[in-house]
């Protein structure tokens, strides 16, 4: 199984998801992106979903959940690059992915961030 690679950028985790996660893959992310955040003390992930074309329930529901774990470990969690074909399988299965941020690309992703840190005391 591939593993995804987890960059560290100062205290933001940036995760960029290039291969079609199955369901075992995609635990193995939530772990080791939790571990990660802790051992280096994130404060911010960002996933990016660019190159992921097709999603199902599991997996939808997975992003959120790593992004609740994520918030519990007090790392916000944006996810980029979301095609439009995802976002509509996503509201057909009924996931709004609630608590889940999200921006168009890692750039818009960063500022985010940066906003929602620079928001909170």
């Amino acid at each position: 199984m591939q593993r995804v690679p987890i960059l560290k950028l100062g205290d933001v985790l940036i995760v960029s998801i290039q291969i079609d996660l199955e369901d075992q893959g995609v635990l193995a992310l939530q772990e080791d992106l939790a571990d990660a955040v802790v051992d280096h003390g994130a404060k911010g992930v960002i996933i990016d979903i660019t190159a992921v074309e097709i999603v199902d329930s599991f997996i939808g529901r997975m992003l959120a959940t790593i992004a609740g774990v994520c918030d519990m470990l007090d790392a916000q969690t944006v996810v980029v690059g979301m095609r439009p074909a995802v976002a509509i399988t996503l509201v057909e299965l009924g996931l709004s992915l609630g608590g889940v941020r999200t921006a168009l690309n890692l750039e818009k992703g960063v500022a985010l961030l940066d906003h929602i840190r620079s928001a909170t005391p």
